[in-house]
């Protein structure tokens, strides 16, 4: 048969914490790509397969669902698009249901689910490599018996690890393309009750499974440590406190590099253009823009890192669980650290990651404050401010510029909380809201999903700054380029341009707060992406130069020279708490179909932004910071 025909379409499915997605990985590689499900915010991440026989597949990693019967916006698109009723999908010609082989009392449960809806399936019982540790033993024959569909062992960290997977799906594609496609295109759903599936994983689990105790040994051993009330709480923020280190240690070469790397292209590219609106169109506005945003690439991706190596690890999950009691007297939940820390990388993702939350004021509550979350697109305008005003020196074994990081991250925690709490008095809701988690077992981060991760993030980043931020900067360069001042003028042309009159409008108002006119400038751009602000200062300060020499500096030692200190706070504590990114407010009118939640976030984070920067100028002011 020829392998030009069309390819099938292929769905994984499975728990969270089944392997799935390192699977996909593992299958598809970095032939993938990732959108959202049509009307909804979801997640939809597609790739391509060719397996060993020349058979072509598309694969769609679906949201992890721990049932059909749903309990989340992620579970119900998981169930709609397997049965073949989600509007704009095509349905599944395949299923392969990724299951934990550590943990199938749990996992089995949802595989009998899959096969009821009555679409051709594979079974991936996944991680058979930890299972032998541990001495579990599987029978994948009695499952396949049992089950009456094709069972096969994968195990997604190793480079050989699908190769069983592959062997079926040429053999599985033989039987669709054999079968008329009628046959395969819908199924009825055949619902079983939850005692029924209850009573036949049991039977499966005695048949086919050997397990010499529930967990392993070295789990046990980890969560006496790491879900100890005292410990356990030490132990998360020390992490925490490791991260915001690193951030600031391990990127400081990078950095330097990516900084040379800019000026000698801006030197070179200016010496080949003629003196004119063009040269500065490219040296002042698109190279000194651009390259001030780039330069903060490797400190978000240490950051990103980080958070994928703890998920991975299984270790966030336990970390929502030990902060499950402090958040509940803040009125959120233990399942509103995951999508808060999400919001650490990205206020949208995070606010996304609400839908696994089920109880309606907790997602709201969670949603509101995820906007405090100290962002990435935070972290370049924190790393510019820190590096002109904080010396870099060690206080002890710690970077102190690293420490003010770290500082600046736990008022945004605290902040969270106090707001969080005031909701909960403001609403009254003393009712109380039971965690359930599972906690996965405890797993090396495997090097390629971490790499692909910090990959993905990192087209992400530099697509915002291709796209809106380089578009932005244009936009802001004309604004500040023109009109042209009137022969004779006397100093710097900015002040007669249509940014330079709107920054002194705009000054009035944000003078109380010591910000100047460059600064209030840069908050307009900053709207659409808080990292534009960074290279709107890059391009406010290049265009205002009285001369070349000053235009060549750096931007981080000519706000040094130009802002006092109070001033820097200010702006520090005004960019814990003013929600500067429209895509974060878009994300809160789409998550909760309502524009007074929106309105409510904006105001709220605009008046403490406010409120906060003007103490912190006044107080700085007053003890001789100014």
């Amino acid at each position: 048969m020829s392998t030009a025909a069309a390819p099938f379409r292929l769905a994984l499915v499975g728990n969270p914490n089944s392997g799935k997605t390192a699977l996909f990985n593992l299958l598809t590689g970095s032939r993938q790509k990732v959108a959202n499900y049509a009307g909804v915010t979801v997640e939809r991440k597609e790739g391509r397969l060719q397996t060993p026989g020349g058979r072509h597949f598309v694969l769609l990693d679906l949201p992890g669902a721990y049932s059909f019967q749903a309990a989340s916006l992620d579970e119900a698109v998981t169930r709609d698009v397997c049965r073949g009723f989600y509007p704009g999908e095509p349905a599944p010609d395949l299923l392969v249901c990724v299951v934990d082989a550590t943990n199938l009392r749990l996992h089995l449960r949802f595989a009998l689910e899959v096969r009821g809806l009555g679409r051709p399936m594979v079974l991936a019982v996944n991680m058979m490599d930890v299972a032998r540790r541990r001495g579990i033993e599987v029978d994948l024959s009695a499952l396949q018996r049992e089950l009456g569909v094709p069972v096969v062992e994968t195990v997604a960290v190793r480079r050989d690890g699908g190769q069983a997977l592959m062997a079926q799906l040429d053999a599985s594609a033989d039987k669709l393309a054999a079968s008329a496609p009628s046959s395969h295109a819908a199924h009825a759903d055949h619902a079983v009750s939850p005692d029924a599936l209850h009573a036949e994983t049991r039977r499966l689990l005695a048949l086919a499974v050997r397990m010499p105790s529930r967990t392993a040994r070295i789990d046990d051993a980890l969560d006496r440590w790491l879900l100890h009330p005292a410990i356990g709480l030490l132990t998360l923020a020390a992490t925490m406190f490791l991260i915001f280190q690193a951030v600031y240690a391990w990127a400081t070469p990078l950095m330097d590099g990516i900084d040379a790397a800019t000026v000698w292209c801006g030197d070179r590219i200016g010496a080949m253009l003629s003196e004119g609106p063009l040269r500065s169109l490219i040296v002042d506005g698109i190279i000194a823009g651009l390259g001030g945003v780039i330069i903060f690439l490797p400190q978000i991706l240490i950051l990103f890192a980080f958070i994928l190596a703890l998920e991975e690890s299984g270790y966030l999950p336990r970390a929502a669980f030990l902060l499950d009691r402090m958040m509940h007297k803040a009125g959120l939940s233990g399942r509103s650290f995951i999508p808060l820390l999400s919001s650490f990388a990205c206020a949208v993702p995070g606010i996304m990651a609400t839908r696994s939350i089920q109880d309606p004021r907790d997602r709201i509550a969670t949603i509101l404050v995820a906007p405090l979350m100290t962002c990435s697109a935070r972290l370049p305008v924190y790393a510019l401010l820190i590096a002109a005003f904080i010396p870099r020196r060690d206080i002890g074994m710690f970077n102190l510029q690293g420490l003010v990081l770290f500082a600046l991250y736990a008022i945004a925690v605290i902040s969270a909380l106090l707001v969080a709490f005031m909701m909960k008095r403001w609403r009254r809701d003393k009712g109380e809201h039971a965690l359930l988690l599972e906690l996965p077992s405890y797993r090396l981060p495997h090097p390629r999903d971490v790499l692909i991760g910090l990959w993905e993030r990192a087209v992400i980043f530099l697509k915002r700054v291709g796209g809106i931020i380089l578009a932005l900067t244009i936009l802001l360069w004309f604004l500040l380029s023109f009109p042209v001042p009137p022969t004779g003028a006397s100093g710097a042309a900015i002040d007669d341009s249509f940014a330079g009159r709107i920054g002194h409008a705009l000054a009035v108002i944000f003078a109380p707060l010591g910000f100047n006119w460059q600064i209030c400038i840069a908050l307009i751009p900053g709207m659409a992406a808080r990292e534009v602000a960074v290279s709107s200062l890059a391009t406010v300060y290049a265009l205002s130069a009285v001369d070349d020499d000053t235009a060549a500096q750096a931007l981080s030692p000519l706000i040094a020279q130009d802002w006092s200190l109070a001033t820097a706070l200010s702006l520090l504590v005004w960019y814990i708490y003013a929600p500067m990114c429209i895509s974060t407010l878009a994300t809160i009118k789409r998550e909760t179909n309502s524009w007074r939640q929106m309105g409510v976030a904006t105001l709220y984070l605009f008046a403490l932004a406010y409120l906060a920067s003007l103490s912190t100028y006044q107080i700085a002011v007053a003890l001789g910071a100014g």
